[in-house]
């Protein structure tokens, strides 16, 4: 009786009174066989489509358990499994640099690729021409359930996730037995999703910092963010969202808001709110008010074009200058420690109020007397055919003639120029120009009245309209120096001139009076 084979490795079964002198020989073969099956490890040089053979009572490269796949072959490859009738699995170890499809018989059934630098188990199950190779390290990740029987030990290597499209696929490292908490990568971002309850990162122990960013990253929150103890950020606080905060927050350096439109929402339903913006400032909604101390001391916009300032005793303004530009309405009593500017109109209860500054004093010229040497005329009372009559100091066409008057100012007076406007007529028909001058001194008590006057100053001179007794009102003169040294309580005398020289009337020239224009710089003569 022939020997025969085993049915999926070949090992020869030796017949009764078979291989007389050779028993040995096959027996040590057929250990070698079961060897290469059990731990048998070998390393393929591949340069293309290669053929794991399992041979009948010889040692073949199909017996053993462990395939290396080595070699530089040009592209994918098929690892033919060989006969197509044994069982067989394998542990495969691709370092070809190719795909490797292992595959048995050749028809419809099933194969396996094997990855460059990837490892895997493959079962093959000898069904003739249509047989299926299988994965078997596949099958065992795919259990719905698996189970540890104890911890864990990683023995100091990594556990590796894929990407992950969103939280719940595949390469998600889940917690919770709703699967309530999950942690993967996207492929661009790292991500712990929480579906229920609080997500707490904390530490055991109390008084252990808890640090979220690299010291040169960014810390992002997107959503509403809520600290009930106290939070302290060393760097740059970017939040997209809210902040709530139900204890104290405390911010060591500065505080930005981002955004052209931010807002702060004060109280507990946020109707206070400070608006930013964009190039003007900060806006205080709709008529609240920012208090000081009570309710009664308080900055408020009371309409869309009011600003109110409130306070029980007194708005302290404390400033070099307080520039008002606007009407000032004040109904109350107002202090002020400096000077008070006033560039527009002062008034008092709708009426004007007096300031500081420019103010005039009329001569008439019957307060006038002629000089005793080249003076002008006496005074005259002249009757016209209709209306006023008026009193006048007629001054000759052909010589300087002059007449004085004189002003006790008042003690708001500043001492310094005057200036002045000449008031006359004409007696007779011509057109031409009458030119006035001013001069004046300054006598202080027990001083000289005998004293000469300061330079004369001439107004430009005013044409006549052409009709006797018309109304002519010079131009305001240039300043007038008076001489002496102008102070308080003095009295100035004046002496005012026609000056026939820068003039062509022919006529007499009547003055009526003298506008005199003066500065003061006190608010009274107190």
């Amino acid at each position: 009786m022939a020997s025969t084979y085993t049915a999926n490795t070949g090992i020869e079964k030796i017949a009764s009174g078979e291989q007389a002198g050779t028993w040995g020989t096959t027996t040590n073969t057929n250990f070698d066989i079961i060897d290469d099956v059990l731990n048998g490890v070998i390393t393929l040089t591949i340069s293309g489509n290669t053929t794991l053979t399992t041979s009948d009572g010889a040692v073949s490269n199909g017996h053993h358990k462990v395939i290396v796949l080595g070699g530089s072959p040009s592209g994918a490859f098929n690892l033919t499994i060989d006969p197509n009738d044994q069982q067989k699995w394998y542990f495969i170890v691709n370092s070809s640099g190719q795909t490797a499809t292992v595959l048995q018989g050749g028809g419809s059934g099933t194969t396996v690729a094997v990855s460059t630098g990837t490892a895997t188990t493959v079962y093959a199950d000898g069904a003739g021409t249509n047989a299926n190779v299988a994965n078997i390290t596949s099958d065992v990740l795919a259990d719905t359930s698996p189970q540890l029987g104890g911890n864990l030990d990683v023995n100091g290597k990594l556990i590796k996730f894929g990407d992950a499209g969103t939280a719940g696929t595949d390469d998600t490292l889940e917690f919770g037995a709703s699967d309530d908490m999950q942690l993967y990568h996207d492929g661009t971002n790292s991500f712990i999703a929480n579906k229920t309850g609080a997500l707490k990162i904390a530490t055991e122990t109390s008084g252990i910092a808890l640090t979220l960013g690299h010291t040169t990253s960014e810390t992002t929150i997107a959503d509403n963010a809520t600290v009930t103890g106290n939070a302290s950020v060393g760097g740059t606080l970017g939040v997209t969202g809210n902040i709530t905060a139900t204890a104290d927050l405390s911010v060591g350096d500065d505080l930005t808001l981002g955004s052209d439109s931010a807002v702060i929402n004060i109280g507990a339903d946020g109707d206070t709110t400070l608006t930013h913006t964009d190039g003007s400032g900060l806006t205080l909604n709709s008529t609240n008010k920012i208090m000081f101390n009570d309710a009664s001391q308080f900055i408020q916009g009371s309409s869309a074009t009011v600003l109110s300032l409130g306070a029980t005793d007194e708005i302290d303004l404390t400033a070099t200058a307080i520039d008002i530009n606007g009407t000032a309405d004040i109904s109350g009593n107002t202090a002020i420690g400096g000077t008070l500017g006033v560039t527009g109109a002062l008034t008092e209860n709708s009426a004007q109020v007096k300031v500081v500054g420019k103010e005039t004093i009329w001569i008439p010229a019957s307060a006038m007397y002629p000089n005793t040497t080249n003076g002008c005329a006496a005074l005259a009372q002249v009757e016209l055919s209709n209306g006023p009559e008026i009193k006048v100091l007629d001054f000759d066409a052909s010589s300087d003639e002059n007449a004085q008057f004189s002003i006790a100012f008042p003690k708001s007076w500043n001492e310094g120029t005057i200036t002045f406007q000449a008031f006359f007529t004409v007696t007779g028909t011509n057109s031409g120009t009458v030119a006035w001058g001013l001069s004046g001194v300054a006598i202080a008590d027990d001083g000289s009245c005998n004293t000469a006057f300061g330079t004369n100053i001439v107004a430009t001179a005013k044409a006549h309209s052409g009709t006797s007794n018309d109304l002519d009102v010079s131009a305001e003169s240039s300043a007038v120096t008076i001489a002496g040294s102008p102070s308080t309580d003095e009295l100035v005398f004046f002496q005012v001139m026609r000056d026939v020289s820068a003039d062509d009337q022919s006529g007499d020239a009547r003055l009526l009076g003298i506008k005199v224009f003066f500065t003061t710089d006190a608010k009274n003569d107190a």
